[in-house]
C-alpha cells in the first residue's frame, strides 16, 4: 500500500476519507465521519504527531528564547525560597541576634525576587 498524499494539507471534503480520499457511504445520523477506517485515522494521527508543533504554547515557567529557563528552574527557586523562610523562622525561635535575622530576611527577599523574575521576566528593577 502506498503512502497517500498528506490529505490534511487540503480541506476535508465531506463524504470522502480525509486520509486516503476514498468515498465513504452516507450516514443517516450523528456527526459525519472524517476517516473511512481506523487505520486511516491512525495514519493521520501519526502524520500529525510527526509534524513540529508550530503553534504550541510556551510551557508555564519558561521564557521564549531562554533555553535554560524552565518550569523546573522555577520549582528549584521556590524550594530554595521555602528553605530560607524555614531557616528564618528557626532562627527567630532560637532568639538569634537581630543582625543575623536581618541578613537572613535580606536573603529571603533576594530569593523571592529571583523566583519572581523567572515567573515574570518583564518586571523591571528585580535582580
Amino acid at each position: 500500500m502506498s503512502t497517500p498524499i498528506a490529505r490534511e494539507d487540503f480541506p476535508h471534503t465531506p463524504g470522502f476519507c480525509a486520509w486516503c480520499g476514498e468515498e465513504m457511504p452516507g450516514q443517516q445520523r450523528g456527526r459525519p465521519r472524517k476517516f473511512c477506517s481506523r487505520s486511516c485515522r491512525q495514519r493521520a494521527y501519526e502524520h500529525r504527531a510527526s509534524q513540529p508543533a508550530a503553534d504550541a504554547p510556551t510551557p508555564t515557567g519558561t521564557r521564549p528564547g531562554a533555553p535554560g529557563d524552565t518550569g523546573d528552574e522555577l520549582g528549584d527557586q521556590l524550594f530554595e525560597l521555602r528553605c530560607a523562610a524555614e531557616d528564618l523562622v528557626t532562627a527567630i525561635d532560637e532568639h538569634a541576634e537581630p543582625a543575623e535575622l536581618r541578613g537572613m530576611a535580606t536573603d529571603l527577599v533576594r530569593l523571592a525576587h529571583r523566583a519572581e523574575q523567572l515567573n515574570h521576566p518583564q518586571l523591571p528593577g528585580r535582580a
